[in-house]
């Protein structure tokens, strides 16, 4: 799977990492229906230094298209309230 991190470019992530994703996006949607900033900002960037951690990077110059869209680092509350879907930003969670 692809994923893009907004303003960061793409990666190349294993099926079989997104249960271990999902629990985090998971807990972002908690913190996000709660309004809880500090901890939607500490889970957002553990995801994102997951996703970082676990996957491989794809050349700047590569155009695959995107499995999966991640808010940058520094995106706001009202920022990633726009990229959610019925899932939340890993699609298939509980």
């Amino acid at each position: 799977m692809i994923v893009r991190i907004m303003g960061e470019g793409q990666v190349r992530l294993a099926d079989s990492h997104l249960t271990e994703l999902d629990k985090l996006d998971d807990e972002l949607l908690a913190e996000m229906d709660n309004g809880d900033g500090p901890g939607f900002r500490r889970t957002l960037t553990a995801l994102l230094a997951k996703v970082r951690e676990l996957g491989t990077p794809l050349p700047d110059d590569s155009l695959e298209p995107s499995d999966l869209i991640l808010p940058a680092e520094d995106a706001t509350l009202e920022d990633v309230r726009e990229l959610l879907g019925d899932d939340g930003l890993i699609p298939g969670g509980a």
